[in-house]
């Protein structure tokens, strides 16, 4: 059905963006890549307290501290911080930095927030879903509510929190055409009384 001349079609975005995924379990896709941006925060919050621990002890003494991260303390270090990290935002709101960023949300498996004894159990059963050459992952993609081996233990799940497909395509879902203006109407005239009524002036003449 075409549309007439003159008349302007609204713009429908496309499927994909009409459809919300909030609610959902998450992909693995999605999951990987919050988890990669997560160690990426984390790794760079820990190198710059390592470099301003150095800086002051440099300061202080003298002497510069070199970090060789061989150092079974640094190693300690590291695990005791990553951690922290996940278990106080699992915990706070289920969202890590890159939770938020992706849109992922830890939940109960009631759909509820996460308690921090909860995070906390999370947290201490996540590394077992990479032993055995990461087998504790296959959940997330043959299984039918997308859960890690933590996840089963912690009771937990993972869900988008909002709508992650439709916010990629916003662009696409914005209008592409626009009604056309119309031109402002020039002020009109007062009518002269022969204009007004013409057989006033056909009287006149009798």
């Amino acid at each position: 059905m075409t549309a007439r001349t003159g008349e302007v079609r609204p713009f429908e975005p496309p499927p994909a963006a009409r459809e919300s995924l909030q609610g959902h379990y998450a992909g693995f896709a999605s999951r990987f890549a919050a988890f990669a941006v997560d160690l990426v925060v984390l790794t760079g919050i820990f190198l710059l307290v390592l470099a301003a621990i150095n800086f002051a002890a440099s300061v202080l003494t003298g002497n510069s501290v070199h970090f060789n991260r061989g150092n079974i303390w640094v190693v300690i270090a590291y695990a005791v911080w990553a951690f922290i990290y996940f278990a106080h935002f699992w915990g706070l709101n289920g969202k890590t930095a890159g939770g938020a960023l992706f849109g992922v949300q830890v939940v109960t498996n009631d759909g509820e927030d996460v308690s921090g004894r909860r995070a906390i159990g999370r947290t201490l059963a996540f590394p077992l879903s990479f032993l055995i050459l990461f087998l504790g992952f296959l959940g997330i993609l043959l299984g039918d509510q997308r859960r890690a081996l933590h996840d089963v233990i912690a009771g937990t799940t993972v869900i988008y929190c909002w709508d992650a497909r439709a916010a990629r395509l916003r662009m696409l879902s914005r209008p592409r055409y626009s009604a056309p203006r119309t031109p402002p109407e020039s002020p009109s005239l007062p009518e002269s009384p022969s204009q007004a009524d013409p057989s006033a002036d056909l009287d006149q003449a009798g």
